[in-house]
């Protein structure tokens, strides 16, 4: 079996996105793990996508011990949810680490994302509902898991939309549903289920974020039209500014956020919590956010337009 190749004298910071849009947990802690882990899986050539689905196990069984209303057990289960949450680091450096990065990667990757929180608020709400809470403790947990699904489907976005525009990230980052549906249509579940499965979850996340960001959805046709070969240092410059504002508030709708609200809610035995805070700071944070880069994405719209009928 092939040894994979890793690129020399690789540090840390060259598996980063970008550095600016990490968090400080994850520059400071899980991406130093996840470079570490990233370089043990390359030994074993072990895939991105097998290093996904690992962390997907590690978070599901996550889900599971908090189930039990006993804080030793809830605290194996952080334990665990920590450990799933830097093989999710550790997946994607690995990928940009052995040049592996793929649009069916990232697919998963976020499957797997989605069936570790499928399973904490599946058990959560259990949990909750057998210590004689409301039935409507199942309603709670669905509309919590629904706005956990568009807050990481538009701060996903927000930050690739940026990595493509300011660091020249791939355009596979950055598919139009109109692209995804054409090339979803070519594959036949007879031939390819696989590929066709992925490519149909990849089309309604990316559906998700083009609804919930139509003007930053219409930027980037607008600046496909207008700038067909390279995006202008002036247009680049110009969208980091107004962009890097809102970073630190865009990391308050990722992972790392929810976990240290979880574990605080399952340290005081009251996880109906969480699914409130899910449903009112966070959606809160949301909407404000998305009127920012709306905002944010009109004005930059004007500019590239107004740049193009000036030349």
């Amino acid at each position: 079996m092939p040894v994979q190749i890793i690129e020399p004298s690789t540090t840390p910071e060259a598996t980063y996105k970008a550095r600016e849009v990490e968090g400080i947990l994850d520059l400071y802690f899980y991406r130093k793990i996840g470079f570490w882990l990233a370089h043990f899986f390359a030994r074993l050539n072990v895939t991105p996508a097998g290093v996904s689905l690992f962390g997907a196990l590690c978070g599901v069984i996550a889900g599971h011990l908090y189930f039990y209303r006993n804080l030793g057990t809830n605290i194996i289960g952080m334990a665990l949810h920590v450990f799933a949450n830097a093989l999710d680091n550790a997946d994607g450096q690995l990928a940009r680490l052995t040049r592996r990065e793929s649009r069916e990667g990232r697919v998963i990757d976020s499957l797997a994302d989605h069936l570790i929180f499928l399973s904490i608020y599946l058990h959560l709400a259990l949990r909750c509902s057998i210590e004689s809470a409301s039935p409507l403790v199942w309603l709670l947990a669905v509309t919590a898991g629904i706005s956990h699904g568009l807050q990481g489907a538009a701060a996903d976005y927000y930050r690739t939309t940026y990595l493509y525009f300011v660091k020249g990230g791939l355009p596979v980052d950055l598919d139009s549903s109109m692209i995804l549906r054409s090339s979803y249509r070519k594959l036949r579940w007879r031939d390819q289920p696989w590929p066709k499965f992925l490519l149909a979850l990849y089309l309604n996340f990316t559906r998700q974020q083009e609804m919930l960001s139509p003007r930053l959805n219409r930027l980037r046709e607008v600046s496909n039209r207008s700038f067909p070969h390279q995006i202008p240092e002036w247009f680049r410059t110009r969208y980091r500014i107004s962009a890097r504002p809102m970073f630190k508030l865009w990391g308050l709708l990722m992972t790392n956020t929810r976990m240290l609200v979880l574990f605080i809610f399952l340290f005081l035995d009251q996880p109906i919590w969480y699914f409130w805070f899910e449903l009112t700071v966070l959606n809160l944070l949301l909407v404000y956010l998305i009127v920012r880069q709306e905002n944010m994405a009109e004005s930059l719209e004007e500019a590239a337009v107004t740049r193009q009928t000036s030349a």
